[in-house]
């Protein structure tokens, strides 16, 4: 089985985080430059068996796409013609912003490490990870 890979896409920086190969737990991967992020995705891809790429959709607190979801989009059209053999899922993403910070807060990380945005980003992939995992879940336990 291998794993889930999910990614956090911002306009200068790119959050990822993935499962372990069992897709127990998600944990942070790392933070990119947005512009090395097919690079670093084709390197990872050889390294790693992943089955599938959950990509979180941008969308403003009413549902409607926020000014970043037509990046996102442009960039999954170009991952679904660059690495066709692996799957990609939009997932919605709103509040993960916020729910790192909360995260980042409760987990004692100081004030100067709280305003690293590259730390922001690896949480806000993991906490969609999770997310779409738990949801997943969910839904298989429903009769």
């Amino acid at each position: 089985m291998g794993r889930i890979l999910s990614i956090d896409y911002g306009k200068r920086r790119t959050g990822l985080a993935v499962t372990d190969p069992s897709r127990i737990i998600a944990n942070g991967l790392c933070t990119i430059e947005t512009p090395q992020l097919t690079k670093f995705l084709a390197d990872y891809f050889q390294r790693e068996t992943v089955d599938m790429v959950i990509i979180g959709m941008p969308t403003q607190p009413n549902g409607a796409p926020s000014e970043n979801a037509q990046r996102v989009l442009s960039f999954v059209r170009q991952f679904k013609n660059q690495f066709p053999q692996i799957p990609i899922t939009e997932y919605d993403e709103r509040f993960t912003s916020v729910l790192a910070h909360q995260t980042m807060l409760q987990s004692g990380i100081s004030r100067m490490a709280r305003r690293d945005k590259a730390l922001v980003d690896e949480i806000s992939a993991t906490i969609i990870l999770q997310s779409y995992m738990e949801s997943r879940q969910y839904k298989q336990q429903i009769p």
